[in-house]
Formats: structure tokens, C-alpha cells, sequence
């Protein structure tokens, strides 16, 4: 204020009031000067580093005559934006229209992709089926009679495996050749035991293997018949059409005498191969008769052999066993037959004496040491393995091994013996067994238990379960028993736990006021 009365007092034509002087209006007080030049500042500005009033001083003796205060609000407000033309207002900027789509567009594209990403698992993860039972009833009809294998395969591609099993039925697949109840092969869905498809076959079947044989790189639907006489025929398990049949020529004499081996690619075609045991009684004066067995090498991408039949002369008594392929640790392949007892061929021998000619192919190119020594002194080229009274063979992978162990079924006791040097894991004293032992994980240890069916008496059966390490019992259970269940055997699935269900029949005549019906129980534990 003092300031502003000492410029208003100055007469026109006085020399204008020299700054260095001392004024006693404007020196009476200097906080108030200070405030009133700020004030000043705030209406008039600065422009071009002179005053509004049009003072002749130039830009740097303005500022040098500024107090500091002064000087440090001007380069503030400079900072801060504010226009150094005008009334010195904040000069406000507009938000930026680009980057506030960019913001939007990102929104939405992140709710539309989700959105997309939910409708997707929802139409391609299916549902969990709901109302499934533990146990199948399966009611044929009193004209239907059930006939073995059986077999679990997932046919329509849906995730649960379906049902492969044979009828004697001529309501299912109607009369053939005259048969009164023809075989038949039909496919239960695995979710509501519909019929999803029913052929007729030539002849009773002995074996179905469903989805070992690939003929084309993405695909595995197809399945092995074998027949109990001269069947050995490949078809598609989605349809049951027939992809081959094997010439009834090549069995010409005796009959398929147990399920078809399938091998490793040996002729190059990027397909397993088959082997088949031929079967026929020879008569000899003074002995009676004996077995003729033949091995025979078949195509699986054609069905045509590879080949010659190779027969050995094999001495026993019992039940015909085999064949089956064993992998030793060192890679070998045995083909292990019997008749009561145990005996091995080298494949690469069958393979040879086929005379297919060319070297070996890679599959059989290793021998074992270890089972090469075992042959008789005459160099024979059958290898005993197991002495006398087996009933079942089968072939067990070994829990973190590269080979298999050999579990023998006699007429009194189940032995498990180890593979590499064939000698006695553990032996359990068990009688009237009438099927295969059927191997899965029932606990967590990873080695394969077994579940095993044991006739108690002329209408019960006993099952019961094994730990395959220890031999100890792990489960049993009672149920009735029948007999056709003789060539009828046990089955088993793994589930996503690591653990298996197995999958047994019962039967039983149920009777009621209109018919007799047979009824066939599916059992799962």
C-alpha cells in the first residue's frame, strides 16, 4: 500500500522516484511491500520481462530489484504451467482421448475373451454322468445264453470304456446256418448298456483285443477276434465292419488253438504283427496220439502270413497253455508255450526257421545271456522254464523294472516267479481255482495285486484279492457261482487314481409269474 500512495503523489514532469533511495513510505514496511508486489504481479503480470506499466528497465534490473520471495513464487508458478502472458490462470490440459480408448478397448477385449473361454469348457468338457451304479443287470432272455470273452473298450469315443461280449442269441443277431442260437458279438455303451451295434461271427469266439492293433497312425479303434477253430479276423470297433479275415487255407489242417500274440512291426509296414499256434492230434502206432503244434507269423496290416508254419515236437501232459511273448531286461523275445509245463522259444528262431528271408529285423536283433543257457545240452531250441501240474501262465510287468515276472497257476498253489533268473518270488497255497488270476492295483504301492476266483463249492465261488509283493490278502468276497462260468474269466480297469476295478460275473435263475429269464450280474469292485 505504501508503495501504490508514493507513485500516486508523484507530481507530472518529477524525475521518477529513484529505487536506491530511501523512502520512508516504502520502506515502513517490508512484509506489506512484499505481499502488495505479489499482488501486483497476480494483476498485472509480466510479459517479455517488463512491466505492464511500460517501464523502460530491462528484464534482468526488474528481477535483480525483486525481492526473493518474489522471484521464487515467479519461477513456481512457471512450473506449475500457469501462462506467463495474461492474468497468470492455471492453464488446464485436456485429458488425453487416445489413451482412454486404448483403456476401453482393453476392457472389452478382456470380457470378450473370457466369455468365449467360458463357453468353450462348457461345451467341450463333458459333464459327469450321473445315476451310475456299481452293478449291471443285464437281462437276456430265457433263449439267450452268454458266451466268453469279454472285453472293456471305449467304442463311441464318449470317455467310459464300453462292454465287448458274445450272445448265443438268435434274437439279437437272427438265425444262421441253420444254428439255432448263433454266436454273436454286441457292444454295451458303458453308460446306459444300450446296444450300440451287434454283428454275427462265424464261429464261437476264444478272444477279443480291442485297440493293440493300429493300422493308421491316429487311430487305434480296431479289434482282434479269434476264434475257437479257424477265425482270426480284424474289424472296426467303432462299426464292426471287417477290415480282414485270415484264409481258412493257412490253418488247413487242425484248428487257432489259443488267442493270436500280437509282436513288434517284423516285416516293416509300421503295423504289430501276429503270432497264431496251430493245433492238431497225430496218431502214432504204439504212443496214441500227440500234439502237432505249429507257429505261424501273420500280418496285421493284411492278415496274409509271413511265411511258413514252424512246428516243434514238445512233450507233456495237461492243459495247452500259451502262447505269450516275453520281453527279458536284455530285450529278447520268448515265445512261452506249454502243455502242463512251461516251456520258451526264441522268436528270432520261429522267425528263421519261417524262412522269410533278409536279416532280422530290429526287434530281434538282442539275445539274452541269461536264458540262451538255459538250453539243453543238445542245443535244443525249446527251453524249459516250469516243471509240470500249471493250469494258467501269465506274463507280470515288474514296479520300476524293464522286464516282466511269470505268475504260474498249478492245481494247489499261485507262485510268482521272478523273470530274470526264474526263481520263486513268493507261492500261496490255493485250490480249485477255475480261471485266470486277473491282475490290478488295488492299493498304492504300485505293484500289481490279483484278483482270483475260487470255487467254494457246486453253487459258490469265492474272489478274493492278493497283494502282489507279499501274497497277503488284501479283499475276499463270496457270491454264487455257476457253471457256465468255467471259460468266463475276470477283467480290469484302472481308474484316474491309480487304482483299478475289477470286473467279475455272477449268475444266478430268477423266476417270476410270466417266463424264466436268465440274469447275468456284472460285478464291480
Amino acid at each position: 500500500m505504501a508503495t501504490v500512495l508514493s507513485r500516486a503523489l508523484k507530481l507530472p514532469g518529477k524525475k521518477s522516484h529513484d529505487p536506491r533511495e530511501y523512502d520512508p513510505l516504502t520502506q515502513a514496511d517490508s512484509d506489506e511491500s512484499e505481499d502488495d508486489l505479489v499482488i501486483n504481479i497476480q494483476q498485472n503480470g509480466i510479459q517479455n520481462g517488463k512491466g505492464t506499466r511500460g517501464a523502460s528497465r530491462d528484464h534482468d534490473s526488474d528481477i535483480e530489484g525483486m525481492p526473493k520471495r518474489v522471484q521464487q513464487r515467479a519461477v513456481d508458478n512457471k512450473q506449475d504451467g500457469l501462462s506467463t502472458t495474461g492474468a497468470l490462470e492455471p492453464e488446464l490440459k485436456p485429458p488425453s482421448s487416445l489413451i482412454s480408448y486404448v483403456r476401453t478397448t482393453v476392457f472389452l477385449l478382456t470380457v470378450v475373451v473370457s466369455m468365449v473361454m467360458v463357453l468353450v469348457c462348457a461345451f467341450l468338457i463333458p459333464c459327469p454322468m450321473n445315476g451310475q451304479h456299481n452293478v449291471w443287470t443285464l437281462h437276456v432272455g430265457h433263449d439267450t445264453e452268454l458266451s466268453s470273452p469279454l472285453e472293456l473298450f471305449d467304442v463311441n469315443k464318449d470317455g467310459v470304456p464300453d462292454i465287448l461280449l458274445t450272445f448265443l442269441s438268435s434274437r439279437i443277431c437272427g438265425p444262421q446256418d441253420g444254428l439255432k442260437q448263433p454266436p454273436c458279438l454286441s457292444v454295451l455303451s458303458g453308460n446306459s448298456g444300450r446296444v450300440l451295434w451287434s454283428r454275427a461271427t462265424p464261429e464261437h469266439l476264444q478272444s477279443i483285443q480291442c485297440g493293440q492293433l493300429v493300422i493308421k497312425p491316429e487311430q487305434n479303434d480296431t479289434c482282434l477276434l479269434t476264434g475257437k477253430y479257424k477265425l482270426l479276423s480284424l474289424i472296426a470297433a467303432s462299426s464292426g465292419g471287417t477290415l480282414w479275415n485270415m484264409s481258412l487255407d493257412n490253418v488247413s489242417s487242425g484248428r487257432i488253438a489259443a488267442p493270436a500274440v500280437i509282436l513288434p512291426d517284423l516285416d516293416d509296414d509300421f503295423t504289430n504283427d501276429l503270432l497264431v499256434l496251430t493245433y492238431k492230434q497225430i496218431s502214432t502206432e504204439g504212443i496214441g496220439s500227440l500234439p502237432d503244434l505249429g507257429f505261424l507269423l501273420i500280418s496285421g496290416r493284411t492278415g496274409k502270413p509271413l511265411g511258413g508254419i514252424v512246428k516243434y515236437s514238445i512233450m507233456g501232459e495237461g492243459k495247452l497253455l500259451g502262447p505269450q511273448a516275453y520281453y527279458t531286461s536284455q530285450g529278447a523275445i520268448y515265445i512261452l508255450f506249454g502243455f502242463g509245463n512251461i516251456q520258451a522259444v526264441a522268436l528270432r528262431d520261429i522267425y528263421a526257421e519261417a524262412k522269410i528271408g533278409g536279416n532280422f529285423p530290429s526287434a530281434l536283433q538282442r539275445i539274452d545271456p541269461d536264458w540262451e543257457k538255459r538250453r539243453s545240452v543238445n542245443r535244443s531250441k525249446v527251453i524249459n522254464v516250469y516243471s509240470a501240474g500249471v493250469k494258467f501262465l501269465q506274463t507280470v510287468p515288474v514296479y520300476l523294472g524293464n522286464f516282466s515276472d511269470l505268475l504260474v497257476t498249478t492245481k494247489e498253489a499261485v507262485t510268482l516267479v521272478r523273470g530274470q533268473d526264474l526263481e520263486q518270488r513268493w507261492s500261496i497255497s490255493l485250490n480249485n481255482i477255475y480261471s485266470h488270476p486277473q491282475p490290478g492295483y488295488f492299493n498304492s504301492d504300485g505293484n500289481l495285486d490279483f484278483l482270483i476266483q475260487i470255487q467254494s463249492n457246486a453253487t459258490e465261488k469265492k474272489v478274493i484279492v492278493i497283494d502282489g509283493a507279499t501274497s497277503e490278502l488284501l479283499w475276499e468276497w463270496e457270491t454264487s457261482w455257476h457253471e457256465h462260468e468255467k471259460d468266463t474269466k475276470a477283467l480290469s480297469l484302472l481308474t484316474a487314481d491309480g487304482k483299478s476295478v475289477f470286473i467279475f460275473w455272477g449268475e444266478e435263475a430268477v423266476v417270476d409269474n410270466s417266463s424264466v429269464s436268465s440274469v447275468l450280474d456284472l460285478f464291480i469292485s
